[in-house]
């Protein structure tokens, strides 16, 4: 089992400035969908149950802000917009896999 040690201020500010980001309702999620291949807008929505359009513009600028999703105007009739996880979205994704599977184990989910 990985330990963190105690009393590290560096720590602890890593892990609060992490879920400032993706502890906002929906952010992990969103990440998630696009890191499984959901690229545009509706098809994110569709992954991310429940999501209103405007919060999900909203967190899907939030998460480009961070670096963790680039953001790709596609010039065609109509234009298109594609979402792709950076290297960090990919790796932080990667990062939060115990997470998820903790939350499978407990919540059923």
């Amino acid at each position: 089992m990985t330990t963190i040690a105690h009393g590290t201020s560096e720590t602890c500010r890593s892990v609060q400035l992490t879920l400032d980001v993706v502890g906002k309702r929906w952010s992990a999620a969103i990440l998630v969908a696009i890191a499984q291949g959901a690229t545009r807008f509706g098809e994110i929505r569709g992954a991310v149950d429940g999501i209103s359009d405007r919060l999900l513009a909203a967190r899907l600028k939030d998460l480009e802000r961070h670096h963790l999703v680039e953001r790709t105007v596609v010039p065609s009739m109509p234009v298109q917009v594609k979402y792709a996880p950076t290297v960090e979205g990919v790796q932080l994704v990667a990062a939060m896999a115990p997470l998820f599977q903790w939350g499978e184990n407990h919540f059923g989910t």
